[in-house]
Order: structure tokens, then sequence, then C-alpha cells
């Protein structure tokens, strides 16, 4: 049964987000969403790794992995492509955008480590997508990662002038947030 790219694209942003439904990539989630400028960045730069990795971890286990049937490197292989993604990314940054390149900090190597971005690109071989399926399904999964950073990082931007309770500031107020995120967003798991 062929999946429709809206389903995809719905599916990946809303309904199976990668941080507030399937809980991937909450390292980033929570450490690089206390300003909506850095969440852009980081959502941006995310986005990039994930759609660059799309494609060449789609061809590599088409191309090398399957043929010689060395299926079980696939963790390994992927690591090592998003790991050299990254540092691409981290050196174009560095260039363009140093401010946003000192904002994100140690968060722009994280990307190597993100279980988001290695949980997408082992969903989409699992999910046994066409390349194009694969690098929509990666694009919209980036894009909801990138959304649910934004919104948290706007709501932590607007806690922080918002009396709460001397208990309840800083990181139990933040994760209190997300899950009340998470759960708005798993409102939308009847769509698809």
């Amino acid at each position: 049964m062929e999946i429709s790219y809206f389903a995809i694209i719905i599916g990946a942003i809303f309904v199976n987000n990668v941080v507030l439904a399937q809980f991937l990539g909450i390292c980033p989630f929570l450490g690089v969403s206390s300003k909506v400028e850095t969440a852009l960045g980081m959502g941006a730069a995310v986005t990039f790794v994930m759609a660059l990795s799309s494609v060449v971890v789609w061809l590599i286990q088409t191309c090398i992995l399957v043929p010689l049937h060395i299926e079980y490197m696939q963790t390994i292989v992927f690591i090592l492509v998003i790991a050299s993604l990254v540092q691409m990314v981290e050196i174009i940054l560095k260039k363009v955008s140093p401010s946003l390149y000192q904002a994100l900090g140690i968060f722009l190597p994280l990307i190597t480590t993100n279980c988001a971005v290695l949980g997408v690109a082992i969903l989409m071989i699992q999910k046994e997508l066409s390349l194009l399926q694969g690098v929509v399904y990666s694009v919209s999964a980036a894009v909801g990662f990138a959304l649910a950073l934004v919104i948290f990082a706007g709501l932590r931007e607007r806690l922080e002038f918002e009396e709460v309770p001397e208990a309840f500031r800083g990181v139990p107020i933040a994760l209190i947030t997300a899950s009340i995120l998470a759960m708005a967003f798993m409102g939308f798991s009847g769509l698809v």
C-alpha cells in the first residue's frame, strides 16, 4: 500500500512528532529551548542534517549494506554519516553565522548524538520508504522537531515574565510545560 505524501507530512509533524510523541531528542529540546532565536537555529540545523542524512543513509542502505548482507552495521554506519554531516554544518555555521554558532554552543556537536536524527534515519529504513518518501519523512520529522522546539522556547520565554511559585521556577516548570505540550500534540493522533 502506497502511503500518501500528505499522510507522511502530517504524521511526522503532528501525530508522531519525534520529540513530543516519540520522545526522541529530549536533550536539545530542553537545552536549546530557552530562546526562540536559538531554537530556530537548532531547528534549521537539524532539518538540514536530517534531509541530507536521509539521502545518504538510504543510498548506503540500499546500495551497500543490503547487497553485502551487512545490515547489522546499520547503526554504526548511520552514526558516522550523521557525524560527518554535523561537522559540515558546524563549519558552515562558524563561517556564515558566528553568533548562531556561539548561541548553539555545545548543542551543535551534540546533533551527532541526537537520538532524533538517528531515530528518524532508522525509522525511515524500517518503514521501507522510497528515497523520495524518506526525504519527505525526514524533512517533515525535522520540521516537527523544530516546531516543538520553537513553541516550547516561546512558552519558556513567556514564563520568565510570569509569577511562578519558587519551587517550580526553572527546570520544574519547563518539564511541566513540556508535558502539557506533549499532551496537546497527542491530541493530533486521531488525524492520521
